[in-house]
């Protein structure tokens, strides 16, 4: 079958080490099932992979995705839920494509329990999108963020896969959505997801309740001065930086929550599906691309002009 993997690892240069070849079909242990991959996406975890972080040369090579839909030996109709327990990782978990095969493949197996039921309503190409970025945004909200009791949120840096789907998600639960980009072009395109969109470090009418931070360093200050008393400040992330300077005398005079949110449970990817099919919500894609054209999917997604998230169809 044909798979993208990683053959070998590059910091500098991550997509020289990206190989799209014939590989041999995986063989599931007991509990373990093989889906028919009908669609995928990207994630910058994919692009970290190929740069080594997390991903040794003593895994390598390794077929790179966490995102999937498709079906399975009984013709059900899956999404993939890309968290395996793991005990040699010291998290207790670890990822499709970092201690095993990931969903850039024909094929992949993956725990039975990992399969969760694709709602009728919702394509192959769109649940390709959730497993990852849209999960992550949806657990950071209604679980470390309690969005069920806040009126505002702010999301740091929009136009990327878990800030863009935050905004999508904050604004489809009847919040009051604040977003920054640098961009004037993604604001444009935030502005008719639902948000009010402003420039990083913008003032805003009002204290927030909840922000949605995964930049880091660049904008953790401006999140705290945009936090309201008794705010959640949840971070998945500092793409821009992790060293970021905090004043502990805000902290402790608003009350602020700071929490770290990784990924989600199987059950809050249940959650999302239910969500997005009720109230017809569908991911923000920017681009497709066919399996065979899978490079040039992970160039796009490098080249850091991305809105939303870079899906491949593999019936095209």
């Amino acid at each position: 079958m044909r798979a993208a993997y990683a053959s070998t690892t590059n910091p500098e240069s991550p997509l020289d080490e990206l190989t799209v070849a014939d590989v041999p079909e995986p063989t599931p242990p007991d509990g373990w099932a093989v889906v028919e991959v009908r669609a995928a996406s990207l994630n910058r975890h994919d692009l970290w992979s190929l740069r080594g972080v997390g991903l040794p040369a003593d895994r390598l090579p390794m077929i790179l995705g966490c995102d999937a839909a498709g079906v399975d030996a009984d013709g059900n109709e899956v999404v993939v839920y890309p968290v395996v327990e793991d005990k040699a990782d010291p998290r207790g978990y670890s990822l499709l494509s970092e201690r095993f095969p990931g969903t850039f493949a024909e094929r992949v197996a993956v725990p039975r329990e990992n399969l969760v039921a694709k709602p009728a309503g919702v394509s192959f190409l769109d649940a390709a999108c959730l497993p990852t970025a849209w999960l992550t945004a949806y657990s950071m909200l209604t679980g470390r963020g309690r969005v069920d009791q806040a009126a505002s949120v702010l999301v740091q840096g929009a136009g990327g896969g878990v800030a863009t789907a935050a905004v999508a998600l904050a604004a489809a639960m009847g919040k009051r959505v604040y977003a920054t980009s640098r961009d004037p072009g993604k604001r444009e395109r935030i502005a008719a997801l639902g948000a009010t969109a402003v420039e990083p470090g913008a003032r805003l009418p009002e204290r927030v309740d909840v922000v949605i931070e995964s930049v880091g360093a660049p904008t953790f200050d401006h999140s705290m001065k945009c936090s309201a008393p008794g705010a959640r400040i949840v971070v998945c992330g500092a793409t821009a930086g992790n060293q970021a300077t905090i004043d502990l005398r805000r902290v402790f005079a608003m009350q602020l929550e700071i929490l770290g949110s990784t990924m989600g449970t199987r059950a809050d990817l249940e959650g999302l599906l239910e969500f997005l099919a009720a109230n017809e919500l569908r991911p923000v894609i920017d681009s497709t691309y066919g399996f065979t054209a899978i490079a040039d999917a992970f160039a796009h997604l490098e080249s850091g002009t991305v809105f939303g998230k870079v899906a491949v169809d593999y019936l095209h």
